[in-house]
């Protein structure tokens, strides 16, 4: 049996150095990395979010992943923790609610000599040595854009109304309620969608829940990247401009328009990464960070994939 379990490494800087955070559990008297097990029907994502929340009182979002590390439990089952980094912004320590209580007793913010000193177990020591060597590459604080197709719609035979009003099936629409918490655990602050009924519905439920911006755009949809390739590469550059997370939403026709776009910020073994972004099924999305080079241009520097 294999227990699987989320978590992150949240690190801020203050005064220019780069600080961890450790929770001390009172009931194993060890220091490590807040983390647990995935709930049922839970992605490993906002699992590790959740646990993050529960065990620091810290709502953040997380950024590149850092490490998978898995090892033997007491009982000899196998244990699997997928490590995010997550950076702790001012705003999230000043709202900060954290209350001591039987699983973590306190927590320690610490300079990474500190921390590799104070942590309880050799193997958590990886994933923090992945985070340092992120911070010296200059690629630890990122952007992201996620690229999501829509879910699973009505097939194209069984809709005569025409494309753009084709909608979800019943399946795709608990795909839509099932994407509303992971693409959360993600920090998107804009949603930018095809107007097509498919891709709206796809994403209105994640817009509701969370108050975020949405966007309607035209040059997202089927119809609009095939004769208008141009407008959306000029979409795709301006939000990953922003320097915000941002959710495209579109479809499986346009997303080697929307890749052609993303290309440009990319090493060439990351552009054929990239490619896979072409195949997503509905449903899946692809979260793509970006952060500046010595020059100050945005560059691709991390790809994840996320199917639910």
């Amino acid at each position: 049996m294999k227990v699987l379990a989320a978590g992150a490494v949240l690190w801020r800087k203050e005064n220019n150095e780069l600080k961890v955070l450790l929770i001390h559990r009172q009931r194993y008297n060890d220091w490590s990395w807040p983390k647990g097990k995935v709930d049922n029907g839970e992605l490993l994502a906002e699992a590790a979010v959740r646990e993050i929340r529960e065990e620091t009182g810290l709502k953040v979002h997380l950024g590149p992943k850092l490490d998978i590390l898995e090892y033997k439990l007491d009982n000899g089952h196998k244990k699997q923790v997928h490590y995010w980094s997550a950076e702790v912004t001012d705003t999230a320590i000043k709202r900060q609610n954290f209350i001591p209580d039987e699983e973590v007793a306190s927590f320690e913010w610490l300079s990474i000599k500190e921390a590799k000193k104070k942590l309880s177990y050799p193997h958590d020591k990886k994933p923090l040595d992945k985070l340092v060597e992120l911070d010296q590459a200059g690629t630890l604080k990122t952007s992201s854009l996620i690229v999501l197709r829509h879910a699973k719609a009505t097939p194209r035979d069984q809709w005569t109304k025409g494309e753009a009003t084709r909608p979800l099936l019943p399946q795709g629409a608990v795909q839509a309620v099932q994407l509303t918490n992971v693409l959360a655990a993600f920090g998107p602050k804009l949603v930018v969608t095809s107007s097509w009924r498919r891709c709206l519905d796809t994403v209105i439920p994640f817009v509701s829940k969370h108050k975020v911006k949405l966007i309607e755009r035209s040059q997202l949809s089927e119809l609009g990247a095939n004769k208008g390739p141009k407008q959306t590469h000029k979409l795709v550059h301006k939000l990953i401009g922003t320097g915000k997370n941002v959710i495209i939403c579109s479809h499986r026709p346009a997303l080697p328009t929307i890749v052609e776009a993303i290309e440009v910020y990319a090493s060439k073994n990351i552009k054929t990464v990239l490619q896979e972004i072409t195949a997503l099924k509905p449903g899946e999305f692809y979260v793509i960070r970006f952060a500046s080079n010595t020059k100050g241009k945005l560059k691709v520097v991390d790809l994840e994939f996320v199917e639910i």
